[in-house]
């Protein structure tokens, strides 16, 4: 084999071995991701109070930190203006447990009284959700996901 091709072959490897070493450390600097994000409402009756249940699957390379959760009316401010990480920041926390790999299924879970629906705007409303990971990166999906108060 000629030292013109063994050359050639090192000086490929190499940018190859470096373009894999960009690739990873591209992927491990990746903002947390949502998916499978869902909202059940379920309206009080006369004996029990009703609850709403947000889940989620969140992918976290540094692992997850917090994962904040607002629900809101759609017809509310924040449809005009946006809701920012700012006003995230006092919303309440899910409970995150390891699920696979870099993901943890969370879950948010609160009461709803009879006074609190009677109080609540009706139709539809979205959930809001605010991750940081453990490195400091955040997401924010201002419409993870959707349910309807009647």
């Amino acid at each position: 084999m000629s030292r013109r091709i063994v050359v050639s072959v090192a000086a490929g490897v190499v940018v190859l071995g470096g373009a894999g070493a960009l690739a990873l450390a591209y992927a491990g600097d990746q903002a947390p991701a949502l998916a499978h994000s869902t909202a059940r409402y379920t309206a009080p009756d006369a004996d029990h109070d009703g609850s709403l249940v947000f889940t989620t699957d969140v992918t976290a390379s540094s692992d997850v930190k917090s994962v904040k959760v607002l629900a809101w009316p759609a017809d509310s401010s924040f449809a005009k203006k946006g809701l920012t990480t700012k006003e995230m920041a006092g919303a309440e926390s899910a409970v995150c447990k390891p699920s696979s790999g870099d993901t943890e299924r969370c879950t948010y879970k609160v009461a709803v009284t009879r006074a609190d629906a009677e109080d609540s705007p009706k139709g539809l409303w979205h959930v809001a959700v605010l991750v940081t990971a453990k490195d400091g990166d955040t997401t924010l999906d201002t419409k993870a996901a959707d349910f309807t108060v009647a």
